[in-house]
């Protein structure tokens, strides 16, 4: 069979209608694709359990399925309740909360009275002349925040679904991949569906590890700091911080809060100043370090696999970012005619194949001089 090659400018071309093809297929398919993926990914992390249940105990594949999806959610509705419990404490804060806003803005009066000659009677209308838009503004924050939650929960309940169907028909879903493609693909495709689980399974579990460290040291702070509620705004800290990029700036912002409430200001500005270098310790340390190392990506085009997920599919993208791109590298890696694709994706310190060989034949060469 002949083989056909075409110009540049048609390479080109098909690469760039692919992605605007696939970037709209994503948008418009987020509904289904988001929970499908985040299930994807769930059951693998997941399976070894699976495994072990069928193994082990030679339970039925979906009695073994369901058991390993009550045990993770298990494992939710207890940091759930830990969050519940700690929140139900909090809200007894509320007088205490009020009283330092009120207090703040008294102080806020002052200054502004000093500043700008302004008396209270001026700042009362000027509050009152902005309320009604504040609060229309607050009532489409609201209705967003609601939509959101409860976009969140079917997404959740839609993702627990697709994992028991995903664990239960796996083999059913290998043996498809293996039948669509040519026989002489088969140990390739065997090759990339293991390095596949490997990958995500090291970065599940790196993310794990990173958080405990980020909640570990943010309880040390929050203790040395004498805040009240550490164990619960560590755990905040540790799981917002999960969010690339801006889950630690929303974090630092709701810490600061609940501080003020229950301290004062000053201490705010402590945690706050904590925060800020504890996240450049983990940004270039422990986050490289630990799960960087199980995902070698050039940092790069993981800024934009995040800024593009977040446009595509907001948080949700953000979260799958990065484990989308290491399985394409994986694909691209081990599919001829891709592997541009894969150095592209790569660490740049991770020399490619090709040039590893050549200077190990260089080596070679050198020592039978």
């Amino acid at each position: 069979m002949r083989n056909i090659t075409l110009p540049f400018f048609l390479k080109l071309a098909c690469i760039l209608i692919s992605i605007v093809a696939l970037g709209y297929l994503s948008i418009i398919g987020k509904t289904v694709l988001a929970p499908l993926v985040f299930a994807f990914l769930f059951s693998i992390f997941l399976l070894p359990i699976a495994t072990f249940l069928e193994k082990k105990f030679h339970f039925p594949r979906g009695l073994a399925a369901i058991v390993t999806i009550l045990v993770a959610l298990v494992f939710f509705a207890g940091i759930v309740c830990l969050f519940g419990a700690q929140i139900s404490n909090l809200a007894q804060e509320w007088p205490a909360f009020k009283k330092q806003i009120l207090d703040l803005t008294h102080e806020l009066q002052g200054w502004i009275r000093i500043k700008f000659h302004l008396n209270s009677n001026q700042q009362t209308n000027y509050i009152n002349n902005t309320t009604p838009s504040v609060l229309n503004s607050g009532k489409a924050i609201l209705e967003k925040t609601l939509i959101s939650v409860s976009s969140t929960l079917l997404l959740f309940i839609f993702m627990l679904i697709y994992t028991f169907f995903i664990l239960l028909y796996r083999r059913l879903l290998m043996r498809f991949i293996v039948v669509a493609f040519s026989q002489k693909n088969i140990d390739k495709i065997y090759d990339i569906a293991e390095q596949v689980k490997f990958i995500i399974r090291k970065y599940i579990t790196g993310l794990f590890i990173e958080t405990s460290i980020m909640v570990a040291l943010s309880f040390l702070i929050f203790w040395i700091l004498g805040i009240p509620y550490i164990f619960l705004l560590a755990l905040l800290v540790g799981i917002l911080n999960l969010i690339p990029y801006i889950g630690i700036y929303v974090a630092i912002a709701i810490t600061c809060c609940i501080t003020f409430a229950t301290s004062d200001g000053q201490h705010a500005l402590y945690v706050a100043i904590a925060l800020i270098i504890l996240h450049f310790i983990d940004a270039n340390i422990t986050m490289p370090k630990i799960v960087g190392s199980k995902v070698k990506l050039n940092p790069l085009i993981v800024i934009l696999g995040v800024v593009s997920g977040g446009m595509i599919w907001g948080i949700a993208g953000m979260f799958l970012a990065i484990p989308l791109i290491g399985i394409a590298k994986v694909i691209f890696d081990r599919v001829e005619g891709f592997e541009a694709w894969g150095i592209l994706l790569g660490d740049e310190e991770e020399k490619p194949k090709e040039m590893r060989q050549l200077e190990s034949d260089l080596k070679k060469k050198e020592k039978n001089l």
